[in-house]
């Protein structure tokens, strides 16, 4: 069994010629490193707002070459992976969808979906069955080409989240591509995944941000960030990420954003309740629950 998937993994690998990647940068850069070390031959074509970003990605060997006119980037592509900001989708669809290829698929790696697959259909029109809705759940605090790594996304989630007019061998290719980036893939509905992540993902980083901010703005900061430790280190490490992709993030996926916030406030409206109550009953029973499943969580992911 694992010789025949290594079999079809290797078959795939060859089939592709040309692989089109815009914004090669942790996730763009991962995928393409990632593909290499898995055996592919195909060229990787690496398209950007950044020359100096793109030439440094060339000279690291992470893609084979970079390009600055669109047309002749994507001429007979098989897959074109969209890396860059979610802002930048429409602009970059409508830029590649004269060139586009009856056979080219196209896919991204946005961390919101709902958007992206109204901006696509819109785009796109006839096309529109030609693409993928895709998102790595993998990253970095870090950003940029030099971050990049081959097993970023090693046992890692990919969601992908076809519609009903997704051509199925489209699907198949994208799941392929990912799989051989080592990703477990899975599938759901756009809707799904924005409010899945909206919680898990989106809001923890608003709140990271919101907090660094907070402490930075006082008078006091440098007294503060002084005694700071690893607490402090662990809950704001993700404030570290980059402000554009995440500026974008929160736009596109604000209604579900917005319902978490609120949720949240609600969580905090009753921790203060506690607070000015003294009521450590309260306090631990939150707290146990709290442990229990961050706990819990911790041990699965182990698994």
């Amino acid at each position: 069994m694992l010789q025949l998937r290594l079999l079809i993994v290797v078959n795939y690998l060859k089939k592709l010629k040309k692989i089109v990647i815009f914004g090669v940068g942790l996730i763009g850069g991962s995928v393409a490193l990632a593909l290499k070390k898995a055996g592919s031959a195909a060229q990787i074509i690496g398209v950007g707002r950044s020359t100096e970003s793109l030439q440094s990605a060339v000279d690291l060997g992470v893609i084979d070459a970079a390009c600055s006119d669109i047309t002749q980037a994507v001429q007979n592509a098989d897959i074109v992976l969209i890396a860059a900001p979610v802002a930048q989708t429409a602009s970059i669809l409508t830029a590649i969808k004269p060139a586009l290829a009856a056979t080219t698929v196209i896919t991204d790696a946005g961390s919101t979906k709902s958007d992206v697959l109204a901006c696509a259909k819109e785009i796109l029109g006839e096309q529109f069955n030609q693409f993928v809705g895709g998102h790595p759940i993998a990253g970095a605090e870090k950003s940029g080409v030099t971050a990049a790594t081959t097993d970023l996304y090693r046992n890692k989630n990919v969601v992908l989240t076809p519609t009903d007019a997704t051509d199925p061998d489209a699907i198949q290719r994208v799941r392929e591509l990912w799989q051989h980036c080592g990703a477990n893939v899975t599938e759901m509905p756009a809707t799904t995944h924005d409010s899945i992540f909206a919680a898990v993902s989106h809001l923890p980083h608003l709140l990271a941000f919101a907090l660094v901010d907070d402490i930075a703005s006082r008078k006091n900061a440098e007294q503060l960030f002084g005694f700071a430790a690893s607490g402090f280190r662990d809950f704001t490490r993700i404030a570290g990420s980059h402000p554009e992709m995440w500026r974008d993030i929160s736009l596109a996926n604000r209604s579900a954003l917005l319902n978490e916030i609120t949720a949240y406030q609600d969580e905090l409206s009753r921790l203060k309740q506690m607070l000015e109550l003294s009521d450590g009953d309260a306090l631990h029973a939150l707290f146990d629950r709290a442990s229990t499943a961050r706990n819990n969580w911790a041990k699965l992911k182990e698994q």
